[in-house]
């Protein structure tokens, strides 16, 4: 479903992405793995048409994008949760919803995926008048996936769902993310918390400095020993 080939992305003089390649194959979750700095946030950016990259390739179903602008690479099917969910705190949770849908005409599909999102949130549609900026982080995040959810996407990037959220909370979305992939959603996930991503992965990459340095399976990745010393915490 997505292809990406050497990928380069510089800011300025400084490259962050320096030539990497992966796949994300239809009805997968996929995980970039990394400390700060390592580029996982520039390169779902880059794939979503916020960042243009400096050298590369990005395929999507078919579809070369990387020189598409990011909303209507939207409609073709790829959504982006970004880091620090980005909420729009003065609106209702249910107007920062429908935002997700603004380059939809369907009013049946958009009233049915709404619904899904409150299915998937409860407490988004009990307080779905109140202004989105009185929410907790946790029902932020909860807020900014469904958002992303109200576009339909195919693919669903989401980066560092649980960054700042109670165990509780952050169970709550991981719970969330591998519901959406038995309903057909494929996601690329970045997240901080490498055992949750790597236990719900079917495919991880680490990335160091810009660059891959390591790809598998996500539970040969939870089982690689440099893996548990780098991220994992483990002697």
């Amino acid at each position: 479903m997505l292809e990406v080939k050497d990928l380069q992305v510089a800011y300025g003089r400084v490259r962050a992405v320096k030539g990497i390649s992966f796949t994300v194959e239809e009805g997968q979750i996929v995980t970039l793995l990394g400390t700060n700095g390592a580029g996982k946030t520039t390169t779902l950016k880059t794939v979503s048409g916020l960042l243009r990259p400096e050298a590369g390739e990005i395929w999507f179903d078919g579809k070369r994008i990387d020189a598409m602008p990011a909303h209507q690479i939207v409609t073709l099917g790829l959504a982006h949760s970004p880091e620090g969910r980005r909420i729009f705190p003065r609106l209702t949770v249910e107007d920062n919803l429908r935002l997700g849908a603004f380059a939809r005409k369907d009013k049946g599909g958009i009233a049915k995926d709404l619904q899904r999102a409150f299915d998937l949130f409860p407490i988004l549609k009990d307080r779905r008048s109140q202004p989105a900026g009185t929410f907790s982080g946790g029902e932020q995040q909860m807020l900014a996936i469904g958002r992303a959810m109200l576009s339909h996407p195919r693919l669903l990037m989401l980066d560092e769902p649980s960054m700042g959220l109670s165990p509780l909370m952050m169970q709550r979305i991981m719970t969330t993310i591998a519901e959406l992939q038995n309903e057909g959603v494929t996601i690329l996930l970045v997240e901080q918390n490498a055992q949750a991503a790597l236990s719900l992965a079917d495919y991880g990459y680490v990335l160091e400095t810009g660059m891959i340095t390591l790809q598998n399976t996500g539970q040969a990745l939870l089982t690689d020993e440099g893996v548990r010393k780098a991220y994992l915490g483990e002697d």
